[in-house]
């Protein structure tokens, strides 16, 4: 049995079925993006007897538990392994078109979604010519309002607080953005929010009220599925953007404040997902596209307290000022795919 799935704007087809998806139901929809598990096709077995450079590593981050990813090309960048110390190995053609991946134990399948969701999804992207961004996004009054910040600033925590006031969410950690009928939209990530223990706790009052991402694994996850939280199923028109700024003991926290559009376009180019992958030509291309996002979208920067009992204000203060971005530009009718 082979399960078909839509994530970024994308279908997924799998001979497995996949932790964290939905099955898209659709008798005509052809798969962009293949997927086997396990044993290796032919193409990888090819792809393994190419000339190899490394071309990209990351060290592990031991406070996250994050092992380091190395990214290797193989021939003339015809292929690409994206292989982690834990031993879990993926293989990508050049256009992003096929995916191989395997695990071994302890590890498991859950184990094995997390990165294929993430960082592999978001290779997949950049091969594809889709520019990701390093950000959540929910949806507000049809507009998809986005949420950067740098690392553990709180973009998770805090879609997940939108979520948990009623507000649908498309994406977080990566955000799809894609330009068609002269806008810019956002496609739907996955239907899951994850989350560290402790924003589990500031946001539910203890730390397991939600599942284990995975059984090897600290971080959790708020599903999607309409119980607790919404999921934004079709893609939104980019309305507004927020920058999670450091936290404050200030008295007036969590405050809003303008972002002028030059930088807005700073923080753009900044959380770009996988920038390293662009070359000249696909960076000054990358750079038209989020410097007209700047010049057409509001841009805030959001300031919030240290007090995680305020984080309900901060979604507050979110919501009441999104829900002044013009609207009249915004219909949600689905784009075109591509």
């Amino acid at each position: 049995m082979n399960y078909l799935y839509r994530l970024y704007g994308l279908t997924l087809l799998s001979a497995e079925a996949l932790p964290g998806l939905q099955v898209f139901a659709s008798e005509s929809c052809e798969a962009d993006v293949g997927l086997d598990l396990h044993l290796a096709p032919a193409w990888v077995s090819r792809a393994r007897s190419l000339p190899s450079r490394r071309v990209h590593m990351l060290d592990a981050e031991p406070e996250t538990e994050d092992p380091a990813f190395v990214v290797t090309s193989y021939g003339k960048a015809h292929f690409f392994g994206l292989s982690y110390s834990d031993g879990t190995e993926f293989m990508v053609d050049a256009a992003g078109q096929r995916v191989w991946g395997t695990w071994t134990a302890p590890w498991t399948k859950e184990d094995f979604a997390t990165y294929l969701l993430g960082p592999v999804m978001g290779f997949v992207l950049r091969r594809r010519r889709i520019t990701p961004l390093h950000a959540s996004a929910v949806s507000v009054a049809g507009k998809a309002i986005i949420l950067f910040g740098d690392a553990h600033s709180g973009k998770s925590t805090t879609a997940a607080g939108l979520a948990l006031r009623g507000t649908a969410v498309l994406c977080e950690d990566i955000a799809a953005l894609r330009l068609a009928e002269g806008r810019h939209w956002v496609e739907p990530g996955y239907p899951r929010i994850c989350l560290w223990p402790d924003s589990v706790r500031n946001l539910m009052g203890h730390d397991d009220a939600l599942p284990r991402l995975t059984p090897n694994w600290a971080k959790r996850y708020l599903p999607l599925d309409g119980v607790l939280a919404g999921f934004q199923s079709e893609p939104c028109p980019v309305g507004g953007m927020y920058l999670l700024a450091p936290r404050t003991e200030d008295e007036d926290a969590p405050r809003i404040e303008p972002m002028s559009p030059r930088e807005a376009l700073l923080t753009l180019v900044q959380n770009s997902y996988m920038n390293w992958l662009l070359d000249r030509e696909q960076r000054a291309s990358e750079f038209a596209v989020l410097a007209r996002l700047a010049e057409q979208v509001p841009a805030r920067r959001i300031v919030p307290h240290r007090d995680a009992s305020r984080i309900p204000a901060l979604c507050g203060a979110i919501l009441e000022d999104a829900n002044q971005f013009p609207s009249h530009a915004f219909a949600a009718t689905r784009p075109h795919s591509p």
